[in-house]
């Protein structure tokens, strides 16, 4: 990607500095989440304040950065379709998701953890740009931003969190503290400030001792969070786990498509969506999501019914 500085975060413009640094910690690793990311600050800095000049000068080397990804980028499937883009930005959310819920109902709690909850919040941030955002990804956010300033402020205060889902009140989480000296966005070589603290806003106050989160089912759950060079966080490498394959159903080897059946623009837009939902899996090595979403796919395109 092209080494275009940002100018100095302007104020208005605090909400999206954790999306920005996220896009700058991916850029390597994930540039198809790095670009979204920053597709997401753009959209949501035109809508905070786009006539400031320190705003709109902002916003003008944020584009360039942007248009300069695209160019680089301009082959890659989940950069020029959305259907593609949406799926890969939500699978690896919900990657990062799981690795953290994983952790915590093991037990396993630290900061590598507590930054895997936050990041995947700030990711399913990114996912409204494809659109509203389903009742399960919306309650993920909730839960995932709720569950690291929980932990995080049970660690601080030399208390033990209580793992997996639990009624607890609101918290509020200082991310600079706890990212020990990464206070800035970095861009193309240049220190950006940012504001001292972060309090997680639309943490939920109700009891999540119900809420459904089916481990394994979107993504690996094996995978650690991607932890920034300057936090000073260690963690151990987790070595992936063998997979468990599910079974093709036997009905759809036979399955004939019925006389009657009328599939609509809906379900072919769907039974795409799961195809997409399965060449993301893929790119993570995840056989089992890619095997569930094809079998959605194909039992929709033969029954017209999911």
């Amino acid at each position: 990607m092209a080494a275009t500085a940002l100018p100095p975060l302007p104020p208005q413009f605090k909400s999206i500095q954790h999306h920005l640094r996220t896009a700058q910690e991916l850029d390597k690793r994930e540039p198809v989440v790095a670009y979204y990311c920053r597709l997401y600050a753009m959209q949501t800095g035109m809508k905070i304040d786009s006539k400031t000049p320190e705003c709109r000068k902002f916003l003008s080397k944020l584009m360039d950065q942007l248009e300069a990804m695209k160019k680089q980028f301009g082959d890659n499937e989940a950069i020029t379709q959305e259907i593609v883009g949406s799926a890969h930005v939500e699978n690896y959310a919900l990657k990062m998701f799981l690795y953290a819920d994983n952790e915590d109902r093991a037990g396993q709690f630290h900061k590598n953890m507590i930054k895997s909850f936050y990041t995947a919040s700030l990711l399913i941030d990114v996912l409204t740009v494809f659109g509203e955002l389903s009742e399960e990804n919306a309650q993920h956010r909730k839960y995932a931003r709720w569950k690291a300033a929980y932990i995080h402020n049970c660690l601080k205060n030399g208390e033990t969190p209580q793992p997996g889902p639990i009624g607890m009140e609101g918290e509020s989480f200082d991310v600079e503290r706890e990212e020990a000296g990464s206070s800035s966005v970095h861009s193309g070589g240049t220190t950006q400030p940012s504001s001292s603290t972060y309090e997680a806003n639309n943490i939920p106050t109700s009891n999540f001792t119900g809420i459904h989160i089916p481990p394994g089912a979107h993504a690996p759950a094996n995978t650690p969070a991607e932890v920034p060079h300057n936090t000073g966080v260690t963690s151990n490498t987790i070595q992936p786990a063998p997979q468990n394959i599910p079974l093709v159903d036997p009905s759809l080897y036979s399955a004939q498509s019925a006389g009657d059946v009328r599939l609509t623009p809906e379900d072919f837009a769907r039974a795409q969506k799961y195809c997409k939902y399965a060449g993301s899996a893929l790119q993570y090595e995840d056989v089992s999501t890619a095997v569930q979403n094809l079998q959605k796919a194909l039992k929709l395109l033969i029954t017209g019914r999911e």
